[in-house]
């Protein structure tokens, strides 16, 4: 901005601010039309031109032009150090049965290492989040103990002052505190007197995530935008097809981006209504016309004091974000939309898992577990390399740990201490490894008894499979249902069939010369 200064010549002689002195009192009745007469346009020294800043100092300063610089406003920034993040550990996962017969969703093994909790966890020590709770409800050991051998700042990890704390579900006295979690919301209010502990004393948002997601998000985007909207909640979704739009809660918005309609998983005439034009968050106008819907993720951000009065005083009675609280919420409070433009995908069913898995494996994947800049942690187990003798390999993952002999691995994952005998065949199938050695002794005294060692036994074709951890599976097995079964279930012979999809439970043994 430029101050242009000009010496001006008013009535008296004297040098002043621009205009005539006005000579008189307050009360003058000539005062009014003075100022008038003086101020008209011809009586003007100087003609002055909209956006300059014009102004006259005293007689003995000479004509100056001053500079000024625009002021600059600075969005306000988000601060990691004001974010809670809430790991949801879902309810009893009976879509992923039976992979959770004995765990919690979250703590499902996942890419040959890792667990399905390390995704959120993750995003979140990435993103500069560190505190982080974690609630949990439906088979926790495994979880808690995953938790406790891997985030700690024994690894590694720095938490500084932030930190990561389990909460599992506890009956508390009272009527309602003899209820276990009836859903997200709920399971969020039952612990929401935390958020005025001193520990949480700076928090200003609160991130609310899931734990069977596969993505890579830096999550202080997704806050950015809801402190650049001034948003009371913020909803992160993706834009899906017509082919998938059904299956997910899609959403309504206006041209700002604000949600204005939420429906849960509608069908017909009601989905085509939910059509919104996706370019306004971003996408181009050949890829909005190719997802016309926005679906959430399940992933969203709320003010704290909005949460905290949603779900004490609005909505106490509503025990769901998705399908209740969301939907309702968005007339009166200010809901915005974060596209979410990326891989993602919900690990909600033994398919949706298979198929996630097994598409880490090929070359130049959607989503890929490494990278150096932003890697996903798991449990230190301190394993030595894998050992691999006149292997066939094609588009694999191996983790590390593990002994293969002379065996051929195509399209497959194998996990940590896996064991393959001799002329063992293995395609489009997610082994999950071992939780521990068997030593030489104990293989060859079990293999004596006519017992069956860990792992997977002297030709053995294995299609389309997903092995738990600890399954022994005997030489000459035949797994393959070749019958093309879609729906079996086989506790007593050591297996289920799900979606077509044969899953060895953990811990279960296969004997020699068994056919499936």
């Amino acid at each position: 901005m430029i101050a242009s200064i000009y010496r001006v010549q008013v009535s008296g002689g004297d040098s002043g601010l621009w205009g005539e002195r006005a000579r008189g009192s307050l009360n003058s009745n000539d005062l009014a039309a003075h100022l008038k007469t003086t101020l008209r346009p011809e009586n003007r020294t100087v003609k002055v031109k909209p956006g300059v800043a014009f102004s006259v100092l005293t007689p003995d300063i000479h004509k100056k032009v001053l500079t000024y610089e625009a002021p600059h406003f600075e969005r306000p920034q988000a601060d990691p150090k004001n974010v809670a993040s809430i790991i949801l550990g879902g309810g009893a996962g009976t879509r992923l049965f039976p992979l959770t017969k004995g765990r919690a969703k979250p703590a499902v093994p996942m890419g040959g290492c890792y667990r399905l909790v390390d995704v959120p966890m993750s995003n979140c020590i990435n993103s500069g989040i560190r505190k982080i709770f974690i609630l949990t409800q439906f088979n926790s050991f495994s979880l808690n103990r995953h938790i406790s051998r891997t985030y700690h700042s024994g690894n590694g990890i720095t938490f500084a002052d932030g930190f990561v704390e389990v909460l599992a579900a506890t009956q508390t006295p009272g009527e309602e505190g003899k209820r276990w979690f009836q859903g997200t919301a709920d399971a969020v209010r039952q612990f929401i007197w935390l958020f005025e502990d001193t520990k949480a004393k700076d928090v200003e948002h609160i991130l609310i995530l899931s734990g069977d997601h596969l993505y890579r998000m830096d999550y202080m985007d997704f806050v950015q935008k809801h402190v650049d909207t001034d948003a009371d909640i913020t909803v992160s979704c993706v834009p899906v097809d017509d082919s998938r739009a059904s299956d997910y809660g899609l959403m309504k918005i206006d041209g700002t981006g604000r949600i204005i309609h939420f429906a849960e998983k509608p069908k017909g005439p009601a989905l085509k209504k939910m059509q919104v034009d996706t370019s306004v968050l971003g996408l181009s106008k050949q890829d909005a016309a190719k997802y016309p819907y926005i679906a959430s993720m399940g992933v969203y951000v709320f003010k704290t004091e909005v949460l905290l009065k949603l779900l004490n005083l609005s909505y106490p009675w509503c025990n769901d974000f998705g399908s209740e609280i969301i939907p309702s919420v968005v007339l009166d409070h200010n809901v915005q939309a974060y596209l979410f433009n990326d891989y993602w995908e919900d690990i909600g069913t033994v398919k949706s898992f298979f198929d996630a898995n097994l598409a880490l494996t090929k070359q130049s994947p959607k989503f890929d577990f490494n990278d150096p800049k932003r890697p996903f942690f798991t449990s230190p187990r301190f394993l030595p390399p894998t050992r691999m003798e006149k292997c066939r390999i094609e588009d694999a993952i191996i983790s590390h740990g593990c002994f293969l002999n002379e065996c051929s691995i195509q399209h497959s994952i194998v996990g940590i201490r896996s064991r393959l005998d001799s002329h063992v065949e293995l395609q489009d199938t997610m082994m999950m490894g071992a939780d521990y050695y068997q030593t030489e002794a104990e293989i060859v005294s079990a293999l004596a008894g006519g017992k069956v060692p860990i792992g997977i036994g002297q030709n053995t074709k294995v299609r389309n499979c997903i092995i738990d951890k600890n399954a022994s599976i005997g030489k000459d097995v035949i797994i393959t249902n070749k019958d093309g079964v879609e729906e079996s279930d086989r506790p007593e012979e050591g297996f289920y069939i799900r979606s077509g999809i044969t899953v060895i439970l953990k811990n279960a043994t296969i004997k020699d010369g068994t056919v499936i």
